[in-house]
């Protein structure tokens, strides 16, 4: 079939695409159509031509999917992060774990058994950390998430995956815009001074404010101070946060402490974790202690055990693991993530763990030629995976058994590849759905080395 832009197409949405789009096929030819979930009857209007695959729009749903469903809340205010949130969502579980299966097979060449995707009983107001743009409409103050391909905030009263409180610091900031006449960011001009309002919430509904600005200067923050412990009692922390840049980042790197803690105690399990405004700390508490339990399960620790913790960030696996091995080592390329996970030992009185400030990639292989060994390793890279350096060390180590835990299951398939090629086996893949709605899945693997 000759499919031209322009053109107006019927067809089923038999897949998604790995950022949420509808998949359908034309003679075997994909189409990618946003706002089309699986399962439903379309028409779609074609807007782009490639040679492998073309871009459409949709132009009406013909017969609804049957695992489509419906919100008393409007679905469509949380944006483009979520584009599975009309899916049904056992559904959701269903395709991520065949998408951690298929990427394994198309990339890693692993043809392996992958555990049932481990769900959340409620998939709702699971974020500890909400970064949201602010903006103006009809010369009101707004806050929401962007229409898809564009700088329009579709503005939102409740955000439904965010905690309770968070709703009402954002109200809070809009009425102090505009009170204070406070000029936000235009993202079409690049004139204006506050951009986005991050929050991040702990298990008791304690909350940190952080006022995103273009500039250092921003007229009367300690109003807004003022309004928010006055309005929104859970508020023991605000900083500012200066980003000058247009980008895919919302923070810059300089925070100004303005009220308040200057971090925030956060749990999981019995273990607490001192936050900053800058470390990385999982969004979804709940299903992190999944995860992290997960991993411990695998690690199979004993006070024989040496456990290096690469990407350790604040320490939440290390420390989570300490009480069953002798010692764990970690690594972290943010210092400040350092810095908190050195007070989160302290916190918890764990005494057999130490962490060193450097790239992984670079400090490992330096450590382990140097005589600091280990018979076991924990990986939790960023999405783009693991170094080549750092695999190559790894491999170097020969460890018994490594913990890989993963966001992104293309980059771990690379990764696993590379590791079973030197004579590891893969031994479990378990999927946790750290972030209901959206297209992603966490994934904690297990892996030996082989006897020879």
């Amino acid at each position: 079939m000759n499919i031209d832009i322009g053109d107006i197409i019927k067809g089923e949405i038999i897949d998604f695409t790995h950022e949420g789009k509808g998949v359908m096929k034309v003679d075997g030819f994909p189409i990618f159509v946003e706002d089309a979930l699986i399962g439903d009857v379309i028409k779609v209007k074609i807007t782009q031509r490639k040679k492998s695959f073309a871009l459409g729009t949709l132009e009406s749903i013909e017969k609804p999917s049957i695992d489509r469903v419906e919100y008393k809340f409007d679905a469509e205010a949380l944006g483009g992060g979520v584009p599975l949130i009309g899916y049904s969502y056992e559904k959701q579980l269903e395709w991520k774990r065949n998408k951690v299966i298929q990427d394994m097979h198309r990339i890693g060449g692993l043809d392996l058994p992958v555990n049932p995707v481990i769900g959340m009983g409620h998939p709702f107001r699971y974020r500890n950390h909400s970064q949201v743009p602010i903006g103006k409409l009809d010369g009101k103050a707004v806050t929401g998430y962007y229409k898809r391909k564009s700088s329009d905030i579709v503005p939102m009263e409740e955000d439904h995956l965010q905690p309770e409180i968070a709703d009402s610091i954002l109200k809070t900031v809009r009425y102090w815009i505009d009170k204070y006449k406070v000029s936000v960011y235009d993202r079409e001009t690049k004139e204006g001074i506050l951009r986005h309002i991050g929050i991040r919430t702990n298990e008791n509904n304690e909350s940190m404010v952080i006022l995103v600005t273009t500039f250092s200067t921003l007229p009367y923050k300690f109003q807004l101070v003022h309004m928010l412990v006055k309005d929104c009692p859970g508020v023991i922390s605000v900083y500012q946060n200066i980003n000058p840049m247009d980008g895919k980042f919302t923070y810059g790197r300089q925070y100004i402490h303005l009220f308040g803690k200057e971090t925030l105690t956060d749990y999981i399990g019995d273990l607490q974790f001192k936050i900053s405004p800058d470390a990385f700390f999982q969004i979804n508490r709940q299903q992190v202690g999944v995860l992290y339990g997960k991993a411990r399960d695998y690690l199979q620790g004993s006070k024989e055990d040496i456990v290096y913790d690469l990407y350790s960030g604040i320490g939440t696996i290390s420390l989570f693991v300490a009480g069953d091995v002798s010692r764990v080592i970690g690594i972290e390329s943010v210092k400040a993530a350092v810095k908190n996970a050195e007070e989160n030992a302290k916190l918890n009185s764990i005494e057999n763990v130490e962490f060193h400030h450097g790239k992984a990639e670079e400090l490992f292989p330096w450590m382990i030629n140097r005589g600091m060994k280990a018979n076991k390793i924990i990986l939790d890279p960023p999405r783009k995976g693991c170094e080549k350096e750092l695999l190559q060390a790894i491999i170097k180590l020969q460890p018994n058994r490594i913990v890989y835990v993963s966001c992104n299951p293309s980059t771990l398939a690379r990764d696993l590849k590379i590791l079973v090629e030197e004579g590891y086996s893969v031994k479990e893949v378990q999927p946790v759905d750290m972030f209901p709605h959206t297209v992603h899945v966490e994934m904690v693997v297990l892996m030996s080395r082989l006897e020879k």
